[in-house]
């Protein structure tokens, strides 16, 4: 069986690996993560680079938030990542806590946190008997791990994230 977690881009296969178990619209997501993530200057990829690709991208995402005034709110936070909100961050590796520091055999380009939750999002898929993730599976991933990036981003901008795990199982409930 292949590592699952084997997200780098580094090597083209195994970015092709990984491309075969997203949705086209999930795997843009990821490409956008990692590129925002670069021109940010930041040295991985972390939950609140997904959670910017998943609202700019997915209408379901959005779908999922309580109107428009709230993505907009989102959004705002997150485009001020690199000019205010988010300066704290600057240099520094997200470890949400929810998976053991990972310090030798992580994956490279990627914080933890946001490695367990694309771990997490083909979990959610492989439950429901699909074979590839989409965004909202990530999305439910990255609102599982209370303690990461894109959960803060989300608390500031005033998101009941227990209220949206629950829209978002249910979701899935309806996929089944």
């Amino acid at each position: 069986m292949q590592n699952r977690t084997a997200y780098s881009g580094a090597d083209d296969s195994v970015r092709e690996d990984l491309d075969s178990r997203l949705t086209v619209e999930l795997a843009s997501v990821v490409s956008a993560a990692r590129r925002r993530a670069t021109r940010d200057g930041d040295r991985q990829v972390d939950t609140a680079h997904l959670l910017h690709g998943l609202l700019e991208s997915d209408p379901a995402v959005r779908a999922a938030f309580d109107g428009g005034p709230q993505v907009a709110r989102l959004l705002g936070y997150l485009v001020q990542r690199s000019i205010g909100y988010g300066l704290q961050w600057l240099g520094t590796v997200e470890d949400s806590g929810a998976v053991p520091v990972v310090t030798e055999g992580g994956v490279p380009g990627w914080s933890p946190a946001a490695a367990a939750a694309m771990d997490g999002a083909l979990d959610r898929a492989h439950a429901r008997y699909d074979t590839r993730a989409g965004c909202l599976d990530l999305l439910a991933a990255l609102v599982d791990d209370p303690e990461s990036r894109a959960v803060e981003v989300l608390r500031r901008a005033s998101v009941d994230t227990a209220r949206l795990a629950a829209r978002l199982d249910g979701e899935r409930a309806g996929q089944d």
